[in-house]
């Protein structure tokens, strides 16, 4: 096969559903969906509007100012101290409000969530992941992933969950596969949502419960009106109800029955809206070129499309380099790639790397989250908030991160390190999207089941009191400094001029063992007389140690790639 670079950001084409008049469209927040689902089984509900209902109660009556914190968090769903906190940290990096006093704390606990977004947090654990899609064009991705690892040797001594995972590379669904999923989830139970949040009055039937306009605007943590980016009102604001409400005074409750109606009229017009968009795609697009179709787009083209994330897929055996005038302030999906080294020096708020082997990923600092998933023999180097590791295997994190990783699913073989690189940009993009270069846990990773509740897949019998393989150390001995390439040649060059992150004691001595080696060999070759002759041989051998280093490595590639720019 050639080897072909595919940036693919969201497709050219026409927003999957997107209209003329695109602010009267209702839109799931994918972010909660992707981001926000814990994999304890204490907060999956079989029913949750039974059981959330007598939770929200319990939680009430020991709300300060209708905030709760992870002690109260604890006591009501019958977790432990560390799990409450992890339930507070995923919230408050999902959350719609970005001046939520959780959102800004450092220590979650000491300012609470608030409950009406704590009960749709919990709600939405029950929600089912869309089953990720084999690819139609199988030649193509036999072609750039590897057919067997080193564990396919033993795969049939593996559980039959391990089995599931490991027999099929795993593609994305499309963006908007995935919305209309979404979409139909909250079709299914935003009336139980929506009475969740309401209270009592006297009346009868439908005009006994009421929903106050500031509980109304937190379903915009689920929800909200046109693209993200535009000039689009707060979510009371886009409804018939609140809409020109006097902000001097209070907003009077609407009956919930009366907003129920409204949200449901409107999930169903835009769920047949993105269902014609995606109807009309597959009936276009011929069976030999649809694997292809979602990810044939233009070398390093960026989308124009704000709502969606910018999609990097199907790269395979190069360098590919993205900086902040590409990805500022935006979330980013790298997939399905192979054998590449990828670099996204940039200020981003959500990360997520999917189905991708024999790689080394570059996340310049994602100030909300990282996850990374279904991911094989992958270095990933990443400066951020929090980060989720999910079914990967054999893959090596260096992190610089703020609150524990998770580490959860089918995992085999991981490893976490220090943070180790740096490009001239770092500390100001980490500045700007809120990382804490003085914080850093990456050693102190939480594993959580090996089973996933919120996929569709099913599972054996005792599946699921199984713990995820934790992950081990990197030895320091092992520890090695990553480089980036002077990718920023005829720009301003930033401020950071080493790692932001303090090294732990051993790692750093390695290091700075290594660098006292290099130095001593350097003076030592320098020092020693050779004939002109002899010293041409001993350079032309490190220059073919060297060649040797870079065809063997891969790395090869990257200086062609430089070259290129």
């Amino acid at each position: 096969m050639t080897e072909e670079l595919i940036d693919q950001s969201p497709p050219p084409d026409p927003d999957p559903i997107q209209t003329p008049n695109s602010n009267s469209i209702i839109h799931p927040r994918r972010v909660p969906f992707e981001h926000g689902l814990i994999p304890i089984q204490k907060l999956v509900f079989t029913d949750p509007i039974q059981t959330l209902a007598p939770i929200k109660q319990k939680l009430a009556a020991s709300a300060t100012n209708n905030r709760v914190g992870s002690t109260a968090i604890a006591d009501a769903l019958l977790i432990s101290g560390d799990n409450a906190r992890l339930v507070l940290e995923t919230l408050g990096s999902v959350l719609h409000c970005e001046n939520d006093p959780l959102v800004l704390a450092q220590e979650v606990d000491s300012v609470g969530v608030d409950l009406r977004d704590l009960i749709l947090f919990l709600y939405i654990q029950s929600y089912k992941k869309l089953l990720p899609r084999t690819h139609k064009d199988s030649a193509a991705v036999a072609d750039v992933w590897p057919s067997t690892s080193a564990f396919d040797g033993y795969l049939s001594a593996l559980s039959p969950i391990q089995l599931v995972r490991s027999n099929s590379r795993r593609f994305m669904p499309s963006p908007a596969d995935e919305e209309a999923h979404q979409l139909s989830y909250l079709q299914k139970h935003i009336t139980n949502i929506i009475s969740l949040l309401s209270e009592p009055v006297e009346g009868e039937g439908d005009e006994s419960l009421v929903l106050s306009m500031e509980s109304f605007e937190h379903i915009g943590f689920l929800v909200h009106y046109g693209d993200k980016g535009s000039d689009v009102p707060s979510l009371s604001q886009a409804t018939p109800f609140f809409a020109n409400s006097d902000p001097d005074m209070p907003a009077v409750p609407v009956p919930a029955s009366q907003v129920n109606d409204w949200l449901l009229k409107d999930i169903a017009s835009a769920l047949e809206t993105i269902s014609d968009r995606i109807s009309g795609k597959e009936s276009n697009v011929s069976d030999q070129d649809a694997g292809m179709a979602e990810s044939c787009v233009a070398l390093n083209k960026v989308s124009s499309n704000d709502r969606g994330p910018c999609i990097i897929e199907g790269v395979s055996k190069t360098s590919l380099f993205k900086q902040a005038s590409d990805l500022k302030g935006r979330s980013v999906k790298v997939a399905n790639c192979h054998d590449s080294v990828i670099y996204l020096l940039a200020p981003l708020r959500y990360a997520t790397v999917y189905g991708c082997s024999d790689s080394t990923i570059v996340l310049g600092a994602a100030g909300k989250a990282v996850r990374v998933e279904h991911c094989e023999r992958v270095h990933v180097i990443a400066a951020t908030k929090r980060i989720c590791i999910a079914n990967c295997r054999e893959c090596v994190f260096f992190l610089g991160v703020n609150q524990r990783p998770l580490i959860v699913g089918d995992n085999h073989k991981l490893q976490v390190a220090p943070y180790n690189t740096f490009y001239s940009h770092l500390e100001e993009h980490m500045t700007e999207v809120g990382i804490e270069p003085t914080i850093n846990k990456w050693n102190e990773s939480l594993a959580l089941g090996a089973v996933d509740p919120h996929d569709s897949l099913s599972h054996p019998t005792g599946a699921s009191d199984k713990q995820s393989e934790p992950a081990l150390c990197v030895a320091p001995d092992q520890f090695t400094t990553f480089l980036i390439p002077n990718w920023f040649a005829g720009e301003a060059v930033g401020s950071t001029k080493d790692n932001p992150f303090p090294l732990p004691d051993a790692y750093k001595a390695v290091q700075q063992t290594n660098l006292k080696n290099l130095e001593e060999t350097r003076q030592s070759l320098r020092e020693t007389p050779l004939e002109e002759n002899r010293k041409r041989e001993l350079i032309t051998a490190f220059h073919m140690h060297f060649k040797d280093w870079l065809y063997a490595t891969g790395n090869i590639r990257q200086l062609y790639c430089l070259q290129g720019d």
